[in-house]
């Protein structure tokens, strides 16, 4: 496949397109904890002790500009902000379990797992 340009970035074939949408340390473990259930900031925050606030946010804002996540804002005091997972973000999901499987299979493989 050619080189294509998307958004002012190059990209060299369609995984790292991909990848660019759920790489990195945080992107598939949010995607993870909200595919069964919605959850509020303080509720993700809480389930990854390790991410700082800087981080999530502008995580859960890379997800919601790629359609992989949707915000919804309740107009009440104090307000309240919901996540929750598209379809997108489902169809993601799918790729996230098999490298998780892989990932598994390869930790059995090197001894680091019973």
């Amino acid at each position: 496949m050619p080189e294509f340009h998307h958004e002012g970035r190059l990209y060299y074939n369609p995984v790292e397109f991909a990848w660019e949408r759920i790489g990195g340390t945080w992107k598939m473990p949010i995607l993870w904890r909200l595919k069964e259930q919605v959850m509020r900031y303080s509720e993700l925050k809480r389930s990854m002790p390790r991410i700082s606030d800087k981080m999530l946010a502008s995580q859960l804002r890379e997800l919601e500009a790629h359609g992989l996540i949707a915000r919804e804002v309740f107009a009440q005091v104090p307000p309240r902000v919901e996540y929750r997972i598209t379809p997108a973000g489902l169809r993601a999901v799918v790729v996230i379990e098999s490298l998780r499987d892989w990932g598994l299979e390869l930790m059995r493989e090197a001894g680091l797992t019973d």
